[in-house]
């Protein structure tokens, strides 16, 4: 199938509908808890037109000296909250963005009836905050304002923001293990999840085999798991996200292509950061939003591999891999992956990946 090759975040491929990134998976295959280790999850690589069935440790002797890993080290804050308004009635809120340097969010609230601006809803038992209005891109969200810094309440009284497929309500093991260990800025509603499977151990090992890294910054939504409601891709609106490329990373990404190496992103967010900042033709450091939805056809301008976890079937996720590795390929696969007992989504296993064509 040929594709055609556009740098816009708008441009998709025709040929292709939602129900092409379909497929089955048996709920059991949804893991529900991580590995035992962090490193011992398993690994599909999928570089070849063999797939080999692997464990994530091995990840430093698929790699070359020279090749840079750049990770996102956003941190996943206690999102989730519960709390009454005035009235008596129950609410849950998804704090979805904190806004910088001021006491106002923007969260998802469910309740029995919209809260109006001006109400208050309690949370916790523990503090009160007051409704501003509506706001988000399609006023879907709640602005709030809280009594004292949000990140310091949500701390203390708020809730891991595990996924929806993931059945039981978040546990002490879930704080440590639904983040990174190099999670730094906090803001994300959702983890990195290719990124959990790196501890301090395999960590020390790329480094020593001469593997340099760097990192990006994007705060993970919770659009991140909206289902595409639309067949035909050039219908869909993406969600936005903010994140930041350092000028160090910059640096890092020229050093690699210097020297020979590749860029491999770890996860699709830090993907999306890095091509999201090369669109005007070469990658460009600062802080921004991102729209941007890639599909089969996009011309990926920094990336050349990615690990990445198994993805929700007809997501903008299965779109990404797609589009970097091809979508036939792909779906093989995942056809692997099921039929292999591979585990699947946020706390499951992961796919390295390359650029089809590479």
């Amino acid at each position: 199938m040929s594709f055609s090759s556009s740098s816009s975040s708008s441009s998709v491929t025709p040929q292709y509908t939602v129900s092409d990134f379909d497929f089955e998976l048996p709920p059991e295959l949804i893991a529900q808890h991580p590995a035992p280790e962090r490193s011992g999850s398993r690994l599909l690589d999928g570089r070849s037109d063999v797939p080999v069935d692997r464990v994530f440790r091995e990840l430093p002797d698929l790699l070359n000296p020279g090749d840079l890993l750049v990770f996102n080290n956003t941190k996943v804050i206690k999102a989730r909250m519960y709390g009454a308004k005035a009235t008596g009635g129950s609410v849950e809120a998804l704090i979805e963005r904190v806004l910088p340097g001021t006491l106002e969010v923007w969260a998802h609230v469910r309740a029995s009836k919209s809260p109006k601006p001006g109400a208050w809803i309690r949370f916790n038992e523990a503090f009160d905050a007051e409704v501003l209005g509506r706001c988000g891109p399609d006023g879907g969200m709640f602005h709030l304002r809280f009594p004292s810094d949000p990140f310091a309440l949500l701390e203390q009284h708020g809730h891991v923001p595990l996924p929806p497929y993931i059945e039981h309500a978040d546990e002490a093991d879930d704080v440590r293990r639904y983040q990174t260990v190099f999670a730094r800025e906090p803001g994300a509603v959702a983890a990195p999840t290719a990124a959990l499977h790196f501890d301090e151990a395999l960590l020390a090992r790329m480094s020593e085999r001469g593997i340099a890294s760097a990192h990006v910054t994007l705060h993970v939504g919770a659009g991140t798991f909206q289902p595409v409601r639309v067949e035909h891709l050039s219908e869909h609106k993406m969600h936005s996200e903010w994140f930041e490329v350092p000028a160090e990373t910059v640096a890092a990404v020229a050093a690699c292509r210097a020297r020979g190496g590749r860029v491999v992103a770890v996860g699709t967010t830090t993907l999306r950061a890095l091509e999201s900042a090369a669109q005007g033709g070469t990658l460009v450091a600062g802080a921004r939003e991102t729209e941007i939805f890639i599909t089969p056809g996009f011309n990926f301008r920094v990336v050349d591999s990615l690990v990445t976890n198994f993805h929700l079937p007809k997501s903008t996720l299965m779109m990404l891999v797609s589009a970097l590795a091809g979508h036939g390929r792909v779906m093989a696969l995942y056809r692997h992956a099921i039929a292999q007992r591979y585990r699947f989504f946020s706390y499951g296993d992961a796919m390295l990946l390359q650029r089809a064509g590479d």
